[in-house]
């Protein structure tokens, strides 16, 4: 399906276009097999990194691509039409890590970590506990400063890339007593003494990416690996989380376009009552529709997307886009099976992985309903609405 060309520079294009045919090309003979085993094939994750996607913004001082957010959206959505797993894992790595990195650590941290970022190293941000999800602050992880190091104990769920993972963001409150004042990122790595990976969890969707406990028991992380600063880890949670959304948009976006991509396909070559089923007007106003969904998706997040590059207020438009996208994907993917049919229902057609796929992306980083709450508090702001 072509696009105005206007939604892109031709910089933009032919990026998109090189990460869409390496989803078609590597990623999508192994994407069924993928979802079977539960896992990444080993040989893609060193293929991401030579392809440049997994570290889009970090500056070329440090071996990254030093492009814009945008391109990392691209990137996702590219990625998203052949197999949501594997674009998770760079949306993960491009608008959560490497994102936190850019913003808050500092220039030795910078130095110690980005580059392998943008080499070999992926990346994982431990925000989710047990009993610390839409309340994210609600976390039980505790931070206890001893001696020359800082010593973590707690259980964090839900984490994306975490078998794959050799560095984590983790946050944990270094003072209960102060509530959400006490949360502290830091950046703890894979062999770090007392940290390690759990149970990898058996999910509907997205199942090739990795989703693991993690479990720190007298985790010993430097002084220096606090990112940002003590007591700050909030504000870093909230405005990487801000980002990540329009990164899931994205997700949901290339995920919508590819299902429709597939049944769009097969009504023009699977022909009933002697004409193809394209043709027969019922369901043309149906994938017409789809397709109005898709595009309505793709400028909400191509705009928030913009919004951030150009340094712009987009929270609320990150929530849009990430809400919208979410719902169009859903949708979408229902309806392309309905347009196949019972081969549809089947594992022989990727269209019931693109639903199953689909679900994740009104829970994860913000329910549906948590972005209804951030939309309606910046637009009471936005009116003048009293307490």
């Amino acid at each position: 399906m072509t696009h105005p060309l206007t939604q892109y520079s031709s910089e933009e294009k032919m990026f998109r276009d090189a990460v869409t045919d390496f989803a078609r090309s590597r990623v999508a003979p192994h994407a069924a097999e993928m979802d079977r085993e539960g896992h990444l094939v080993p040989s893609l994750v060193p293929e991401l990194f030579e392809l440049g996607v997994m570290g889009v913004e970090i500056p070329e001082a440090y071996g990254g691509a030093g492009s814009s957010f945008f391109n990392a959206i691209l990137a996702v959505e590219a990625l998203a039409t052949v197999d949501p797993s594997v674009s998770v894992v760079v949306d993960v790595q491009n608008t959560l890590v490497a994102n936190a990195l850019l913003r808050w650590s500092s220039e030795a941290q910078k130095q110690q970590y980005l580059p392998r970022m943008t080499r070999e190293w992926v990346g994982s941000y431990a925000l989710s506990e047990a009993g610390s999800g839409s309340d994210a602050f609600a976390l039980a992880t505790r931070a206890e400063k001893r001696g020359d190091k800082w010593v973590l104990n707690g259980r964090k769920l839900w984490i994306t890339n975490a078998n794959e993972s050799s560095l984590f963001i983790v946050f944990a409150n270094v003072d209960p007593s102060k509530g959400y004042k006490g949360i502290t990122a830091f950046l703890v790595e894979r062999g770090f003494p007392g940290f390690s990976v759990g149970k990898k969890e058996d999910k509907l969707g997205i199942r090739a990416s990795s989703t693991c406990e993690l479990i720190l028991e007298d985790c010993e992380v430097p002084l220096d690996n606090v990112l940002g600063e003590v007591g700050k880890g909030y504000r870093i949670a909230i405005e990487t989380l801000n980002e990540g959304r329009i990164g899931i948009g994205a997700q949901m976006l290339g995920l919508a376009q590819g299902a429709f991509d597939v049944a769009m396909r097969y009504l023009h070559e699977r022909k009933q009552f002697g004409q193809f089923l394209g043709n027969f007007q019922g369901l043309q106003f149906q994938y017409a529709r789809c397709a109005v969904d898709i595009e309505s998706a793709r400028l909400m997040v191509y705009n928030a997307a913009r919004l951030k590059d150009a340094g712009q207020p987009f929270i609320k438009e990150a929530a849009m886009a990430k809400l919208h996208a979410s719902e169009v994907a859903e949708r979408v993917a229902s309806m392309c099976i309905e347009f196949a049919g019972g081969v549809g229902f089947t594992k022989d057609y990727p269209l019931e992985k693109f639903y199953r796929d689909a679900k994740i992306g009104k829970i994860y980083e913000g329910t549906s309903n948590m972005q209804l709450q951030t939309i309606a508090k910046l637009l009471q702001a936005d009116y003048g609405f009293k307490g």
